[in-house]
C-alpha cells in the first residue's frame, strides 16, 4: 500500500484516483485467523501463525458469493475502505470494491488476507506472523532463521481461512502484480473451487526480467551495513537500504512518461539549482526520497527479501515449466496489462493467454491504456470497471 504519503507525494495522482470514488467509504476492520501449525512447501513446520485479514460485504446461505482479493508486494489485505473515517485514503482497490462498484459488496462477500511473512511487518495494521514475530520455540524473534517461502504457502494459508469460514467455492479470485501471481495459483492449486480468476499485471511464470529487478532492489538493502545477514536488532534495521531498494522499484513501477509529465525537470526548491549547488535536488529526487524513508519506516527487511524470493521462484501450480503449470488451470481468465509497464511485459501476459487459449480455456487479454505503467494496475483499473463487472456476470 502506499498509505496517506501519496497523497502528499503525488497530488495530481490522488486527484485522478478520488475523481473515480465518490461512494461512502467503508468502514473495515482487521481480522485474525490463527492456524495451530502450518507446514511449508520447504518442509518447515511452523506454529500458531496468525493470518490477518478483512472482509466487506455479506455471506451469503449457500456461501457461494465470495471473491478473494491476494494482494501485491509491498501490500496487504487493506483492500478496500477504511479503518477509520478520517484515514487519509481507502484500501488500494477501493475504486472497483464496494457497493455498486465493479466487485459489489451487495452482491459479493470479498475477503482479502495477508500474505505470510508480510513485507509491512511494522505497520501496526498488520499482524500475520513473519520474521519479527515471536517463534514461540524460541520467544525471541525468528528473524533470518523464518522459513523460505513460496507464494503456494500463502494461498495454501488463505484457504485454510476460508474453510474456516465455511466457504469452500470462490465467485472469483481477483490480484494484481504479486496478487495476479496469486490468483494463478488458486486456479492451478484449487481448479474445483475456483471459478475465474482475474489476473492484472501479473504472469504465470516470473520472467529473467522480473528476477533481475528484484535482484537489483534486493542489493540496495543487503549492502546496507546494518543488514547483518538478516541479523539486525529491533530499532536498528537497515532503513538507508530499504530506502534505496524502493527508490528503485518506485522506477520500475512508475513509467517514465508520467514522471516527466508530472516532475520533469523542476527543482525541488526554486532557489536553489541543482546545476550549481550539489547539495540541491531535482523535485522527483526528493518524491523519490519521501517514498523510500516512509516504506523504509513500515517495511521489514527479512520480509522484504523472503518475498522477493518468493516472486522470483514463482512458477503456477509450483511447476517445472509454465506449460506444465498452466495445464493445472481450468478456471476463466481475464489478464489485463499494461502497454507501459516496465516490470511486467505485455508479452508475458499474452503468452499466458496464448498457453490456456491452447489448452481449450476460456482466456482473453484486455489493455490497460494509461501513462503510469505498472502502478496502472492500482490507480487506473476503475477505468476498466465494466469490463471486470461483466466478467464476473459470466
Amino acid at each position: 500500500m502506499l498509505h496517506g504519503l501519496w497523497r502528499y507525494v503525488v497530488p495530481l495522482l490522488f486527484a485522478l484516483w478520488f475523481a473515480n470514488s465518490g461512494a461512502a467509504d467503508l468502514i473495515v476492520e482487521k481480522k485474525t485467523h490463527v492456524l495451530s501449525r502450518f507446514t511449508t512447501e520447504g518442509g518447515r513446520t511452523l506454529r500458531d501463525v496468525r493470518i490477518g485479514y478483512e472482509t466487506y460485504g455479506t455471506l451469503n446461505a449457500a456461501k457461494d458469493n465470495v471473491v478473494f482479493i491476494p494482494h501485491m508486494f509491498l501490500g496487504s489485505s487493506h483492500a478496500a475502505g477504511k479503518y477509520r473515517a478520517e484515514d487519509a485514503e481507502p484500501g488500494y482497490w477501493d475504486g472497483i470494491i464496494g457497493p455498486g462498484k465493479a466487485i459489489d459488496t451487495n452482491r459479493y462477500f470479498v475477503v482479502s488476507a495477508d500474505t505470510i511473512a508480510n513485507t509491512n511487518a511494522r505497520d501496526p495494521n498488520v499482524v500475520t506472523t513473519g520474521p519479527l514475530s515471536l517463534n514461540p520455540a524460541t520467544g525471541k524473534a525468528y528473524g533470518p532463521a523464518f522459513p523460505l517461502l513460496a507464494l503456494r504457502d500463502s494461498v495454501r494459508a488463505h484457504k485454510a481461512l476460508l474453510d474456516s469460514l465455511g466457504v469452500r467455492t470462490l465467485h472469483a479470485v481477483a490480484g494484481w502484480s504479486m496478487g495476479a501471481l496469486q490468483a494463478y495459483e488458486w486456479a492451478a492449486s484449487y481448479p474445483d473451487a475456483v471459478a475465474r480468476i482475474i489476473a492484472v499485471g501479473g504472469a504465470a511464470q516470473s520472467t529473467g526480467a522480473t528476477i533481475g529487478w528484484t535482484n537489483a532492489w534486493a542489493q540496495a538493502l543487503t549492502l546496507d551495513p546494518k543488514w547483518k545477514g538478516g541479523e539486525y536488532e529491533p530499532g536498528y534495521e537497515p532503513e538507508a537500504g530499504l530506502s534505496a531498494a524502493i527508490q528503485g522499484q518506485l522506477m520500475a513501477v512508475a513509467h517514465h512518461t508520467w514522471i516527466d509529465a508530472a516532475f520533469g525537470r523542476r527543482w525541488a526548491d526554486a532557489a536553489k539549482d541543482p546545476r550549481i549547488d550539489p547539495a540541491s535536488r531535482y523535485l522527483w529526487e526528493t518524491q523519490q526520497a519521501a517514498i523510500g524513508k516512509y516504506f523504509a519506516g513500515i517495511v521489514d527487511a527479512n520480509s522484504y527479501v523472503l518475498a522477493i524470493r518468493a516472486i522470483q521462484n514463482f512458477t503456477v501450480g509450483g511447476a517445472e515449466t509454465l506449460e506444465a503449470g498452466l495445464a493445472k488451470v481450468r478456471a476463466p481468465t481475464l489478464v489485463i496489462g499494461v502497454p507501459t509497464d516496465l516490470l511486467v511485459a505485455e508479452s508475458a501476459l499474452k503468452r499466458d493467454v496464448d498457453v490456456l487459449q491452447r489448452r481449450g480455456v476460456r482466456a482473453r487479454y484486455v489493455v490497460l491504456e494509461g501513462a503510469m505503467g505498472h502502478l496502472e494496475g492500482r490507480y487506473g483499473i476503475v477505468r476498466l470497471a465494466d469490463t471486470i463487472r461483466a466478467f464476473l456476470d459470466e
